[in-house]
């Protein structure tokens, strides 16, 4: 099951919301999501994953940016600042979902990609303080993170939550 799409169409059924994105940062494409919502207009999906990482038959989100393998932080990052300002005027939401994938760092058992923890933190800020600076709520998700132990991945997602506090303080 789908714990966004579910919290999301419950919200829609209780009228709590009007217009909803999800900025899905995991280092696999948000297929889930961007299939449940494919035709319904009310919700924006965004998801930058790695193109030749699962799943290998990719749904259609409102915008899919597919990065190549090794991607570093400031190749990232670039990316990143070309997509979500013109993904939040396109999306018009009241609500973000946003899923924070550690899984793009480097090491990451399944991830491809090549962020470090420093790089981490500065996509978290970028995106927290992007949706704070537009008033738009935020709920945040961890999601995504095969480190080479529990431990490595539970520090990096110690990361997202250490920037979220920071940014919303």
């Amino acid at each position: 099951m789908n714990d966004v799409a579910v919290a999301i169409r419950m919200l829609q059924r209780n009228e709590s919301v009007e217009r909803v994105l999800v900025v899905d940062l995991d280092v696999h494409q948000g297929n889930g999501v961007a299939a449940v919502f494919e035709d319904d207009e009310r919700v924006y999906t965004f998801s930058m994953h790695g193109e030749k990482n699962y799943p290998f038959v990719k749904e259609r989100s409102s915008r899919d940016v597919e990065l190549p393998d090794g991607m570093t932080d400031g190749e990232y990052t670039d990316v990143l600042m070309r997509h979500l300002p013109q993904v939040i005027s396109d999306a018009r939401p009241e609500l973000v979902f946003y899923l924070a994938g550690v899984d793009p760092v480097k090491g990451d058992r399944f991830g491809r990609l090549d962020l470090t923890r420093e790089g981490l933190a500065s996509r978290e800020r970028y995106v927290l303080e992007m949706m704070k600076e537009r008033g738009i709520p935020v709920t945040l998700v961890l999601s995504g993170g095969y480190a080479e132990s529990d431990e490595v991945t539970a520090d990096l997602h110690a990361v997202v939550h250490r920037e979220a506090k920071e940014v919303f303080k």
